[in-house]
């Protein structure tokens, strides 16, 4: 039996590979030379028999989806598509559900329908029945057409007659339906031929005329049905426990079953895995993609192919159910050598048995779409693989190719042009990366503010801590942000859907739905029927602001729906009074961060309303490293921490918070100077002092070591500590390798830069 999981696969070059797939008996000799040399490739007077006007061919790539376990069995599945992230959901969907004890999937017999339309009845009902009675002389003459199906076991089985309306014209619409099992063949030709076959015999029966014969490619009597049953110990992360990437799963579905707009790409999604299989085995990816909609839309509404629930144990179900009639011989498998070939390494006996594989490829593309949906978000790592395709495009290749792409990412810039330029400015071209690394996350260079409804992430440069005792800090935005969307309704209360946002305390998960309460209440709109939906696209609880950007951006999307006026400096104060929920004595530089998205130099006085900030100018853009350790961390208990150790010897601690002062102020010349080395110096001895008040952490600490080491000018932890985040600052030639480093040793790693900021207008995110 082969093994659907090859270890480290995507490491391999592509002739790597081909020799791993033949020395597991997976590729036999001669499609091994054929991948290895290239002559699987189809030659253009191939083409031109199999279609018309051919002037080439058109190439696309084909990998493997791995596994799969469906049925106590496993398979490795060829897929041919383009986009990348396909494949590689995929295969990490069938993982994880093979962990789970894999797929069971059913195909029922393959049957097509052919129809026969008749028109110009003069009894539509006689007619009708006329036919029924006499369906063992239709099938018979069908079967006459095609004996070698019959001695296969196919053939015509039965015909079903209906009464479809009045026409314009020609009176009833009668349709004989000829229900044909073409066995393992696609059974397009067979059909039609028997469609035409018994047309003659049909008019004699019913009397009327016989207008269209032709089969139909809405193929639901071939329906298959695949399910998965997923423990939730089998579906947290670092980030998010099982519950809730569960429960974010089964949200995502309800979106789908309750909106056609969501239902279709949901339907897409899954139809990215089916299609992909669907072409590469030869089949009719068109007529698979028609007979999908059509079962989607059966009951007069559009709704998802899939269902997403939980069983009486907390499990995660999983079911697709679609019509899948497909073929495994006939001329398209046999004219085209790599579809042979992807036929022998999938390894189905019959066209049931690939159907079965292509609904489990379905339903685990829709898992995987769901679960990053509803966890972190789907955009981060679609703008790497499109990166790939940008390199690509300006001719990135060879040693070039992933500096290129970690250079468009980190830049955010993803262009051809742009890709083109960092080409020309490499000289000599950088070294390939010797391991795999998680994906760059972009950031765009500046936080702007796109839309009202926006709050955004922040770093912290200088003075976390001790700008809770009244001391500076300078904070900067981050392009991550938390966006939210209200929609009235008429019924009381409201309804509020965070997917891939949770606590990292069970008990504080109520947090949101405590903000929410209280801006509901701020604004006066208790009670009132709302919806409110956020998308977040910040970490949580590791020291971003991510609890303030929620606050600012239901405030203005509250305001916004219910036409409430609101300053900026409104806009903050409520977000502060939220923040005092989240962390009880916050400074106020979260939500000031989040609410006016610029740089700032920042001093706590009375509160929100009263804070003292100003504009931080920089000459030119200075790039920033965001590290994030994955141990999540609530700013609550840090800053509780340091109140303690406050609390026993004010003198002693007020010193290392006036230090800490200094530090920030001094950090504004630098700043304003462009001066990374000094930047550099003061962070570190930033972070000394911080370690000092114990509220670094191992992780940290290590996180802080390797950037120096890689050669990074300063680095420290951004905002509450314990976990979280830490920054790092290089000169512009060393920041993707200290970057490249950081991710390499596994950690989540973003690039931002503070730039130089403009003074705002009166009607800007500032006024007020």
């Amino acid at each position: 039996m082969k093994h659907a999981h090859l270890s480290k696969f995507y490491r391999l070059t592509v002739p790597q590979r081909l020799e791993l797939l033949r020395e597991r008996g997976i590729l036999d000799s001669d499609d091994f030379a054929a991948l290895r040399e290239g002559s699987y490739r189809l030659e253009v007077e191939t083409a031109d028999r199999l279609t018309e006007n051919v002037i080439g061919v058109f190439s696309m790539p084909m990998g493997l989806g791995l596994n799969f376990r469906i049925n106590q069995r496993d398979y490795l599945v060829p897929m041919v598509v383009e986009e990348p992230s396909i494949i590689a959901a995929v295969s990490a969907a069938a993982g994880l559900i093979a962990r789970s004890g894999g797929f069971t999937s059913v195909a029922q017999s393959p049957l097509l329908l052919g129809q026969v339309q008749v028109l110009d009845l003069a009894d539509p009902e006689a007619a009708r029945e006329a036919l029924l009675r006499r369906k063992g002389e239709i099938v018979d003459l069908a079967n006459e057409q095609h004996p070698n199906m019959v001695a296969r076991g196919g053939g015509a089985r039965d015909i079903e007659v209906f009464l479809r309306g009045t026409t314009a014209e020609h009176g009833e619409l009668l349709v004989v339906h000829l229900v044909v099992d073409s066995r393992d063949a696609m059974g397009a030709n067979l059909v039609n031929t028997m469609c035409e076959a018994v047309a003659p015999l049909i008019e004699v029966i019913s009397g009327g005329r016989v207008f269209l014969r032709i089969l139909s490619n809405f193929t639901d009597h071939a329906l298959v049905h695949a399910r998965t049953v997923i423990g939730i110990d089998r579906l947290k992360s670092d980030t998010f426990s099982g519950e809730r990437v569960r429960d974010g799963i089964i949200v995502a579905h309800e979106f789908a079953a309750m909106d056609v707009y969501r239902a279709t790409t949901h339907n897409k999604g899954i139809m990215n895995g089916i299609d992909a299989v669907a072409i590469a085995t030869g089949n009719d990816w068109r007529a698979i993609e028609a007979a999908a909609h059509a079962y989607a839309a059966r009951s007069g509404r559009y709704s998802p192919l899939t269902a997403w629930s939980k069983n009486k144990h907390g499990d995660l179900v999983g079911e697709l159910e679609l019509p899948l009639k497909v073929g495994i011989v006939g001329g398209q498998v046999e004219s085209n050598p790599l579809v042979r070939i992807a036929h022998n390494i999938l390894g189905v006996d019959s066209a049931a048995e690939l159907a079965q594989v292509m609904a489990a490829v379905g339903l685990a593309q829709n898992l995987a779409a769901l679960r990053a949906l509803s966890t972190e978000g789907i955009q981060t790592g679609h703008m790497r693989l499109h990166a790939r395709s940008v390199a690509v495009a300006a001719g990135a290749s060879g040693p070039q190719f992933n500096d290129v792409v970690d250079r468009l990412v980190a830049g955010g810039d993803i262009k051809v042009a742009k890709a083109r330029q960092i080409l020309q400015a490499m000289t000599p071209p950088a070294a390939p990366a010797l391991t795999p690394a998680p994906a760059l996350t972009p950031v765009p260079a500046r936080a702007t503010v796109t839309e009202d409804t926006a709050g955004f992430g922040k770093i912290i440069l200088f003075g976390e801590h001790s700008v809770v005792y009244g001391y500076h800090a300078i904070a900067a935005p981050i392009g991550l942000s938390i966006r939210a969307q209200v929609t009235r309704r008429e019924e009381a209360g409201s309804d509020l859907i965070i997917p891939g946002f949770d606590s990292a305390d069970s008990a504080d998960s109520d947090l949101p739905v405590r903000i929410a309460a209280l801006i509901t209440e701020r604004l006066g709109i208790r009670g009132s029927g709302m919806r409110i939906e956020v998308f977040p696209n910040l970490p949580r609880a590791s020291g971003l602001g991510a609890s303030a950007a929620l606050a600012v951006a239901i405030i203005r999307a509250m305001a916004s729906c219910f036409d409430i006026p609101l300053t900026g400096r409104e806009v903050s104060a409520l977000a502060f009074e939220c923040e005092q929920i989240v962390h009880g004595t916050p400074s106020g530089i979260d939500n000031t961060v989040a609410t006016f998205g610029q740089p700032i130099l920042f001093r706590k006085a009375n509160g929100a309303r009263d804070a003292e900030f100003s504009i931080v100018t920089a000459p030119h853009p200075i790039p920033i490293i965001i590290g994030i350790t994955g141990v999540r961390s609530l700013t609550a208990r840090t800053v509780s921490i340091v109140r303690t150790v406050w609390t026993k010897s004010p003198s002693r601690y007020d010193a290392i918070f006036e230090q800490i002062d200094g530090l920030a102020l001094t950090g504004v010349g630098a700043l304003e100077r462009g001066d990374l080395a000094e930047l550099g110096d003061l962070m570190n001895i930033n972070h000394g002092l911080l370690n000092a008040l114990q509220v670094s952490s191992p992780e940290l600490e290590a996180l802080v070591a390797l950037a120096r080491r890689s050669g990074a000018l300063g680095a420290k932890l951004t905002g509450g500590g314990g976990g979280g985040a830490m920054i790092a600052i290089a000169e512009p030639d060393r920041t993707n390798a200290v970057a490249t480093a950081m991710r390499l040793a596994g950690y989540t790693t973003y690039l931002t830069e503070i730039s130089a900021a403009t003074a705002p207008s009166a009607s800007g995110p500032w006024a007020g």
